[in-house]
């Protein structure tokens, strides 16, 4: 088995400007703290008693389980976001809700969006919700332009 259960969370977010929307997506891979690991996109659950911690240092090459949203432009001047929210249950024993959002945008539309998102999602469960924590990343762009914001999962 290669995953086993998340046992805590740590939010992460970047951009940048690249020699290209790839090389721009990686800078900011690298900015948030998770450029150099290999990302295993997942849906949207967070593990019931999932604990958030602090950003930690993850080993090069390690397959980390992220739900993320990312925004690449090419539009010089063009403002980009991209923003993930979480909502953790009142309940310990509930899984939460992760929900990711990107667009044209400023940053505060883009996470005042995806917070709506998480609160939604969470009513649509009948769960309370004791907090939504939300991180994002917002970029101007120059030439290639990438903004990134994820949810990292992991066991310690």
């Amino acid at each position: 088995m290669i995953f086993t259960q998340p046992t805590h969370y740590f939010i992460v977010s970047g951009h940048a400007e690249g020699y290209s929307s790839l090389n721009a997506f990686d800078q900011a891979l690298l900015e948030s703290g998770v450029g150099d690991t290999n990302l295993v996109r997942m849906s949207s659950i967070l593990p019931p008693s999932c604990q958030r911690i602090e950003r930690i240092a993850l080993p090069y090459g390690a397959l980390v389980p992220v739900a993320y949203a990312d925004m690449t432009s090419s539009v010089p001047g063009e403002v980009i976001a991209s923003a993930v929210a979480v909502g953790i249950p009142a309940d310990p024993e509930l899984p939460g809700l992760i929900m990711e959002h990107h667009g044209v945008g400023t940053l505060e539309e883009i996470e005042a969006q995806v917070r709506e998102m998480a609160v939604q999602g969470m009513a649509y469960r009948n769960r309370e919700i004791r907090e939504v924590v939300s991180i994002g990343a917002e970029h101007v762009v120059e030439k290639h332009g990438a903004a990134f914001a994820g949810i990292v999962l992991w066991k310690l």
